[in-house]
């Protein structure tokens, strides 16, 4: 008898004699499954899928299984797929990321900055390169802005801020926030697209006071600024699509503990070899420190 039988038989609201009589298997069969002990196999892929099903819940659903492979693999052997056939049995599917739609506008009476990051999206350390970007969130007060901005060496969301009117005065206090926590050198590459909240004579004059070079996306080409967007549908998907916020305010306490606790301390991402960007700048640093 095999173990799905024995599930039936067990676990079916029906009395053990019709469930036999439909298997075609005798009642003591089913009598001394149930007294058997489980055997190595399926104890072992009992311990995986608890395994599997606590860090899924960690995460609250947001991992798919290369993610949770990483993790559970830290603590046993085991191939990306057992951790994928454990999340089929149990039924464990990941949010799924949706389509990008286009906040910002250019101004047409702007020059644009050229684009001098050419999709070159990996840096070997902090705060060399920045990718900027703003998005909209509906709340039942109406629509919020979220700018942010990335580094692309450690994928850190190193600013941040929520408005409810997308502007230049929000781009800034995001720009701003990553200044102060972070104090960049002199030739950083600051990235974004070439919308109006960037492309303003006083946000081009801040990155000209820090010393930041500035570099926009071409027309309408969205892969220009790839991890930015990223970033944002990550958000979108891990945080807001399944919330409805009263206002900015509730908004705003949302993304602070979801970038500050979780995105930036405790989500592991794929590009920087499944590490926080918390322990990979720690990371970082401690080679720094070895190498002087």
């Amino acid at each position: 008898m095999t173990a799905d039988m024995h599930h039936i038989a067990t676990e079916a609201n029906a009395p053990v004699a019709a469930v036999c009589r439909v298997l075609r298997v005798p009642r003591s069969t089913v009598y001394a499954r149930r007294g058997r002990k489980p055997s190595t196999r399926e104890r072992k892929r009992r311990e995986l899928d608890v395994a599997v099903r606590a860090v899924f819940g960690k995460h609250r659903g947001r991992y798919g299984s290369p993610r949770v492979h990483q993790e559970v693999r830290r603590e046993r052997p085991v191939s990306r797929t057992s951790i994928a056939a454990s999340m089929r049995r149990q039924r464990l599917v990941a949010a799924r990321p949706k389509r990008f739609r286009r906040t910002t506008e250019a101004d047409p009476s702007k020059v644009p900055a050229p684009n001098l990051l050419q999709r070159n999206f990996h840096r070997d350390r902090p705060n060399q390169a920045w990718v900027g970007d703003i998005t909209a969130i509906w709340t039942q007060a109406g629509w919020a802005y979220l700018a942010l901005l990335v580094d692309l060496c450690t994928r850190r969301i190193v600013g941040w801020a929520v408005s409810s009117s997308c502007d230049t005065n929000l781009a800034l206090r995001a720009l701003e926030q990553a200044v102060a926590r972070h104090v960049p050198p002199p030739g950083l590459l600051h990235h974004t697209d070439r919308g109006s909240t960037y492309t303003a004579d006083a946000y081009r004059a801040r990155l000209r006071a820090h010393d930041m070079v500035c570099s926009m996306s071409r027309t309408g080409n969205c892969w220009d600024n790839a991890v930015a967007e990223s970033t944002i549908g990550t958000i979108k998907r891990e945080l807001t699509d399944d919330l409805m916020f009263e206002d900015r305010h509730d908004l705003n306490t949302a993304l602070f503990s979801y970038i500050e606790a979780y995105y930036n301390r405790l989500r592991i991402h794929s590009t920087i070899g499944y590490r926080t960007p918390a322990h990979y700048e720690q990371l970082l640093a401690a080679q720094e420190s070895c190498a002087a």
